[in-house]
């Protein structure tokens, strides 16, 4: 698989800043920052733990945006990595494998992740060189003689749509129940839209919270209410964490 220019829009254009990025992906703010920027901290009586940064995030620039549509991906990868229960400590050497083994760099959001990682990884896990049994056996299943990754994984991998390059186009969000809101660079200057219908997320509750209700919102904007409703109930949460 070709690696992925780093011009590339896809990896070069910031689309979310870590805080939107970390609300569509339902985690906490700290949680992303600390996969975008890395972590220090020091533990009582020991050395300090270092943890360098795991997803893709450009320079900071003020209140600006920094997460490109890679980052984004590779966080919902991480994400549905913590779904399964494992804790990031635990994770980071299987994501040393699958960067070393899918062989690109961003290798989280290569479509090789999804078609072979849960194998690289069982059968790397089951070397006589590793140590990474418990984490495999927790992130992957054998199901009908094929190594596969848990479903909730890939519940979350299915969001991707990637290019005929392998390399990601839009990601859905799972901050949302119902409604289907992706990120997509080539509209909206990448921010989140209804996949049906097409329009800015920020736009339809702009209006909704001035008092337009979802019935005129959706013959406006071409949304069916009912996503319209998940959108201003996911966002109401959002307002009030």
């Amino acid at each position: 698989m070709k690696a992925i220019a780093s011009d590339d829009p896809r990896v070069a254009w910031p689309l979310l800043t870590v805080r939107e990025a970390a609300w569509n992906l339902a985690i906490a703010d700290s949680t992303f920052r600390d996969w975008a920027r890395g972590y220090r901290r020091h533990e009582r009586g020991g050395r300090p733990v270092i943890g360098e940064p795991v997803v893709t995030c450009l320079p900071a620039r003020g209140r600006d945006a920094t997460v490109p549509l890679v980052g984004l991906v590779e966080g919902l990868v991480l994400a549905a990595f913590r779904k399964t229960g494992v804790p990031l400590q635990r994770i980071r050497p299987a994501l040393d494998v699958l960067g070393l083994e899918i062989g690109v760099a961003h290798a989280l959001a290569s479509r090789g992740l999804y078609s072979d990682g849960a194998e690289v990884l069982y059968d790397f896990a089951h070397s006589d060189a590793s140590d990474l049994g418990s984490v495999a056996e927790e992130l992957v299943v054998v199901r009908s003689g094929q190594r596969v990754f848990a479903d909730v994984i890939r519940d979350y991998l299915e969001l991707i749509t990637f290019g005929e390059d392998g390399w990601p186009d839009r990601v859905g969000l799972p901050a949302y129940r119902s409604a289907r809101i992706v990120v997509d660079p080539r509209v909206a200057f990448g921010r989140p839209i209804f996949e049906h219908g097409g329009a800015r997320v920020e736009d339809v509750i702009d209006r909704w919270r001035a008092g337009e209700s979802p019935s005129e919102l959706a013959r406006d904007f071409g949304v069916s209410a009912e996503e319209i409703e998940d959108a201003a109930r996911a966002t109401s949460i959002r307002a009030a964490a």
